[in-house]
């Protein structure tokens, strides 16, 4: 492999597998940081997964502000941008909506300034599938209508997904998206996802029962290996790309492949619904219900066929990416 690559988000948890992923391929990686305090982090993880350092280097740069992001576009050839601003306490578009197009511009005018060849960003899911079509089928030419009403979280992503492709439209560089569901997988620190801590939680026993609601899953590692193909396949640029690994699955399903596996290290896994209308009646009061109460008895289907015919992509199956997020979590 030749070429430098940076990857925005370096201690998330795509972008920590992302790091340990390209230099094991034998790329030079650069990682950005939000903070100097971060910077030992990345360096722990990819010791801990046994990836050689020699061909890394960690750098400072926060997508809310200009400083650091020349510096750490020099010499690069792709760019991995992975990270997302902080995720704010409260639904305002001012707050999570503006930065987040705001920094998603920052990266790809510094990567244009630069002469970085391609770029792949990672949106979401949310910004394909959160807007209803006739039959709850969805592909990449699906977009989430930002005018729904959705979380501000969902529309930041499409808003920023949004003037990404706007972006490129005047020149360089060649941009590719990957669009992901839930993502779970192995951790490779003590920082969780939201999605990982969600299967924390049932195995702690602080989920007594759960949403009749539906999500999609697919594994990190299966995540980064999109990206990495989307990096340098010649059709990728100028293509959304859906990352799932196949049927959405329900709260209940998740819980049961845990117990099923797990045996007595799930024995506090959740193993009833919640009815309907105690989730509409908490919703008034409380946003992760609200979200749940949009999605109560929807089964979207999506497809990865994209990805697997362009790309060749072939993603695991969710039973394995379930189990092995359980286990790294359990030590």
């Amino acid at each position: 492999m030749s070429g430098l690559v940076l990857v925005t988000g370096g201690t998330g948890h795509v972008g920590s597998h992302a790091v340990v992923r390209l230099l094991a391929d034998g790329y030079r990686v650069r990682a950005t940081v939000r903070s100097p305090e971060r910077q030992s982090d990345v360096w722990a993880f990819v010791a801990a997964s046994g990836a050689d350092p020699a061909g890394l280097e960690v750098v400072v740069a926060d997508l809310s502000a200009d400083d650091g992001w020349d510096a750490a576009m020099v010499g690069v050839r792709y760019v991995l941008h992975i990270a997302s601003p902080l995720p704010a306490p409260v639904d305002d578009d001012e707050i999570i909506v503006r930065p987040a197009r705001e920094g998603a511009l920052r990266v790809l005018a510094a990567a244009r300034q630069a002469g970085v060849a391609r770029v792949v960003m990672t949106s979401s899911f949310v910004a394909v599938g959160y807007s209803a079509t006739p039959r709850d089928e969805y592909t990449e030419e699906d977009w989430t209508d930002p005018a729904d009403p959705n979380t501000a979280y969902t529309r930041s992503k499409v808003i920023a997904e949004r003037a990404a492709w706007d972006f490129v439209r005047d020149g360089a560089p060649e941009l590719t998206v990957i669009n992901p569901v839930g993502i779970l997988g192995p951790v490779l620190d003590a920082h969780v996802s939201v999605s990982v801590a969600l299967v924390k939680a049932m195995l702690d026993g602080k989920v007594p029962a759960v949403p009749r609601m539906c999500f999609g899953l697919v594994d990190v590692r299966d995540l980064v290996d999109l990206h990495v193909r989307a990096m340098t396949h010649p059709r990728a640029p100028g293509e959304r790309f859906l990352a799932v690994s196949g049927k959405f699955i329900s709260m209940l399903e998740l819980a049961r492949i845990l117990a099923d596996n797990l045996g007595e290290r799930a024995a506090r896994v959740p193993t009833v619904e919640l009815a309907d209308d105690v989730v509409r009646a908490a919703a008034a009061h409380d946003p992760v219900m609200r979200a749940a109460a949009s999605w109560l008895g929807r089964v979207p289907v999506v497809s990865n066929t994209k990805a697997r015919t362009l790309l060749d992509w072939r993603p695991r199956d969710v039973e394995t990416t379930i189990v092995d997020t359980a286990v790294s979590l359990l030590g």
